[in-house]
């Protein structure tokens, strides 16, 4: 069994978006792994896998606009069936 089940995938377009600032903010509020975090000042793609995925959409909501939003349960790919 998965520790975290969702694979949370999701661009943000905005301003002054930092990727770092971004990145510690996850690792200080939600809990998961395999964190990335990379873009540049007006675009950021989030990849994050964890069992809360609404959390990282509201917060993401706040930076910019968010768009391209992929939520695939890993769980059910594992087990073959469509995620």
């Amino acid at each position: 069994m998965l520790e975290f089940k969702y694979d949370t995938q999701l661009l943000i377009e905005g301003e002054d978006l930092d990727e770092d600032v971004i990145s510690d903010y996850f690792t200080e509020h939600f809990k998961g792994d395999c964190l990335l975090a990379v873009g540049d000042e007006e675009l950021v793609k989030i990849h994050f896998h964890t069992n809360e995925p609404w959390k990282v959409l509201e917060y993401c909501s706040t930076l910019g606009e968010i768009y391209d939003i992929v939520i695939e349960d890993m769980d059910r790919q594992a087990r073959g069936l469509k995620g």
